[in-house]
C-alpha cells in the first residue's frame, strides 16, 4: 500500500500561465503537496492550447478563479494565503507588484509565507518579454546549437522554462525547509547562463568563447552524434578506458589519452565516422552496450516512450509522462487537471 508522499501537508499556492510556474507547482504536487492554481477569469492561457498540453502541467492540482485586479478578489486571496505555506507567481513583475503577490505585501497575512517569483530577466529588469526560446537566444544556448558552418538553432522543446520551473521548485522547498517566510526570485536568464556552467568559467577565467561544434562536447572528443550505415548514433567517450573499449571493438587505433583526442579533434572524429559506417546505430548500440561504452542509436519520442512504459501514466482521462522522482513507498495519485474554477469561482 502507497504511503503519503513526502511533501504531504505542504500547501502551495500558484498564479500564473503557461509552463515554467505551472510545471514547478506539478512536480511538488506529484509528491504530495497540495497545489491550488489561483486562476484570471479567463483561465490559464494554456487551457487555450489543448486539453492534453493543460494536463501535462497541471495534474492533481485544484482551481480557485479569482479577479485579483478587483476588491474581492484580493480578500479571498488574503484569505488562502492565510492557510497556505507558499506562493509561486509567474508572471512578469509589474504584474506581480500590481496583485500584491510579493512577501512584503502578502506579510500581514502570513509571516511565515515564502513567496517565489519566477520571471525572464529578475523582477528589477522590467517587462521585456522573456519567452523560453527569447532566453535561450538571449543566453548563448542558441548560439552553442547547430552545425559549425550553420546557422544557430533550438533545441525544440521549452528548456529554459522547464529548467527554471525545476530551480523555483527547489529554491521554494528550501525556503520552507528554512522554518521561514521570506521572498526568492528566480530568473529564467539565470538558469539558463548558470547552466553554461563550464562554458561560462572557461571564458571567464580564460577569455575562451565557446564555439558551436555541431552538438559536440567541448572538452569530451569523440562526443557527440555520428552517422552509421543506418541512422544515427550519440557516442559518449568521457575518459581513456571507454576510449579503449570503444576503440578495440571499432578497429580504431592511436589517440589513447584524452588529451590527444582533445588536440587532434578533426583527426578522431573522422576515423570514429568512418568505423562506424560498417555497422547500424543499433547495431552499435548491442555492441557497445555489454562493453559499458556510452552509446545509444537516436530515437524519436514515440520510440523513446514505447520503450519506458513504466514512465506513462493516466490522470483525468489523459496519458501523461509521469513524475520523475521514484521515492520509496510513495506512487503518486496522478489526479486529473482541475475544472476552471472547480475549486471556488468568484467571477
Amino acid at each position: 500500500m502507497t504511503g503519503p508522499g513526502p511533501l504531504a501537508g505542504l500547501r502551495v499556492l500558484e498564479v500564473g500561465h503557461i509552463l515554467a510556474g505551472p510545471y514547478a507547482t506539478m512536480l511538488l504536487a506529484d509528491l504530495g503537496a497540495r497545489v491550488t492554481k489561483v486562476e484570471p477569469p479567463g483561465g490559464d492561457l494554456s487551457r487555450q492550447v489543448s486539453d492534453a498540453y493543460f494536463a501535462s502541467l497541471n495534474r492533481g492540482k485544484r482551481s480557485v478563479r479569482l479577479d485579483l485586479s478587483a476588491p474581492a478578489g484580493q480578500d479571498r486571496l488574503h484569505e488562502l494565503v492565510r492557510d497556505a505555506d507558499a506562493l509561486l507567481v509567474n508572471l512578469k513583475p509589474s504584474a506581480i507588484h500590481r496583485f500584491g503577490l510579493t512577501y512584503e505585501a502578502l506579510k500581514p497575512w502570513n509571516e511565515r509565507l515564502v513567496c517565489v517569483a519566477l520571471t525572464g530577466w529578475g523582477m528589477a529588469a522590467g517587462d521585456e518579454p522573456a519567452f523560453d526560446y527569447v532566453v535561450q537566444a538571449a543566453t548563448g544556448v542558441a548560439a552553442l546549437t547547430g552545425h559549425p558552418d550553420g546557422p544557430p538553432l533550438l533545441p525544440g522543446y521549452s528548456s529554459a522554462d522547464n529548467s527554471a520551473g525545476l530551480a523555483a521548485a527547489l529554491g521554494l522547498l528550501a525556503q520552507v525547509f528554512s522554518g521561514r517566510g521570506g521572498q526568492i526570485e528566480v530568473s529564467l536568464r539565470d538558469v539558463m547562463l548558470s547552466q553554461l556552467n563550464y562554458h561560462a568559467a572557461t571564458w571567464l577565467n580564460d577569455g575562451r568563447a565557446p564555439r558551436r561544434l555541431g552538438g559536440a562536447h567541448a572538452y569530451y572528443v569523440p562526443a557527440q552524434l555520428f552517422p552509421t550505415a543506418d541512422g544515427h548514433l550519440a557516442l559518449f567517450i568521457t575518459h581513456d578506458g571507454f576510449w579503449r573499449s570503444f576503440a578495440a571493438e571499432a578497429g580504431i587505433e592511436g589517440h589513447a589519452t584524452m588529451a590527444e583526442r582533445a588536440a587532434h579533434r578533426d583527426e578522431v572524429v573522422a576515423a570514429v565516422t568512418e568505423a562506424l559506417a560498417a555497422d547500424t546505430a543499433t547495431g552499435w548500440e548491442a555492441r557497445l552496450r555489454p562493453l559499458r561504452v556510452p552509446a545509444a542509436a537516436v530515437r524519436t519520442l514515440p520510440e523513446a516512450l514505447a520503450e519506458a512504459p513504466d514512465a506513462v501514466v493516466e490522470a483525468g482521462g489523459h496519458r501523461l509522462v509521469g513524475s520523475p522522482f521514484r521515492v520509496t513507498g510513495h506512487e503518486p495519485a496522478y489526479g486529473p487537471p482541475p475544472r476552471l474554477g472547480e475549486h471556488g469561482d468568484m467571477t
